[in-house]
């Protein structure tokens, strides 16, 4: 009997949105959905197309489309969400907040009445406020809302410890928890290279010298290049849409709901997403994995999980209806 392809629509054709259609062909994961807001509707639909002419190059069978109907995202199996705005000069985290959720909301409403069984994985900034409005718009249960940014942070790390080392990448194993950037809980006690602890291998200072390179990643690349970055953050969302669609059961980091998990205490009644790891399969978040933390490293945790408060309470103050 012939199976159907998995279907994924991607929300937002900019670099990050239209890069996440590359690799989810290049991959063969499924056919896309490339969505853009009508002003933009032809923009999404050439990109569809241009991508769709490399099927015969590179040899992969999907169905490529792009639209600016919500429509077309129906029996979708994960649905990427990449739409927002990016923080600009003179902007405080509230005005990027305010923009972003009103953003975000309209978008959750269309999934929720277009896509209700669908896998949603957000990716638009701030991250942990956005993947919050999705959950509360969508009414999704939590095992079918996610974040990526762990995904992206561990690559960055596990990058620069290869470059410092000068091995390859596939033999580095490492975690990072907590938030993105400056929030982001290293773990140099779960680092290894090919079974080797990491701090076998270097200095406490050049580790560290790696975790903070990954920290500021995409403030490097957007001083290099004046724009975000796209390849990796997509490259770490597909990662995540694969393990869903192939049914992997991928331990990924991932910014998924917690009630007390890792500490995470909830208020009224209430948890957050927070980035741990997270067994990724066709039931979307299938199980967050525990492990028992050292002090120093709860005490950082504890700070990135205050700070995914704040944000939610920003959300809940700008939007009631939210909260």
């Amino acid at each position: 009997m012939a199976t159907r392809r998995a279907k994924i629509s991607i929300i937002g054709a900019g670099n990050v949105g239209a890069t996440c259609a590359h690799w989810a062909a290049a991959k063969e994961l499924g056919d896309i959905v490339l969505l853009e807001i009508p002003e933009r509707a032809d923009f999404a639909k050439g990109k569809a197309l241009d991508l769709a002419c490399c099927a015969p190059i590179e040899g992969f069978d999907a169905n490529i489309i792009g639209t600016s109907d919500y429509k077309d995202i129906a029996h979708s199996d994960v649905v990427v969400i990449t739409a927002g705005m990016p923080r600009k000069p003179g902007m405080s985290r509230d005005d990027l907040i305010q923009v972003n959720v009103k953003i975000v909301k309209d978008v959750s409403e269309k999934v929720r009445e277009y896509a209700p069984e669908s896998i949603v994985i957000v990716v638009s900034n701030p991250l942990d406020a956005m993947v919050y409005t999705a959950w509360k718009v969508t009414g999704f249960p939590t095992n079918r809302v996610m974040g990526q940014a762990g995904a992206l942070d561990v690559a960055r790390y596990k990058e620069f410890l290869a470059m410092e080392l000068k091995c390859s990448v596939e033999d580095i194993s490492a975690l990072l928890l907590g938030g993105h950037g400056d929030d982001m809980v290293p773990l140099p006690r779960l680092t290894s290279v090919s079974g080797i602890p990491i701090l076998d291998l270097l200095s406490e200072e050049k580790v560290k010298a790696c975790v903070d390179r990954a920290k500021v990643g995409g403030g490097e690349i957007v001083k290099l290049m004046g724009t975000s970055a796209y390849y990796a953050p997509a490259s770490g969302t597909i990662q995540m849409v694969e393990a869903i669609v192939k049914d992997k059961k991928r331990i990924i980091p991932s910014a998924v709901y917690c009630e007390s998990e890792f500490g995470v205490s909830p208020q009224k009644g209430k948890g957050y997403f927070v980035g741990v790891p997270a067994l990724l399969g066709a039931g979307g978040v299938e199980r967050i994995v525990t492990f028992k933390m050292t002090p120093d490293e709860q005490k950082l945790m504890d700070e990135s999980v205050s700070h995914v408060k704040d944000l939610v309470s920003t959300v809940a103050k700008l939007f009631p209806e939210l909260a």
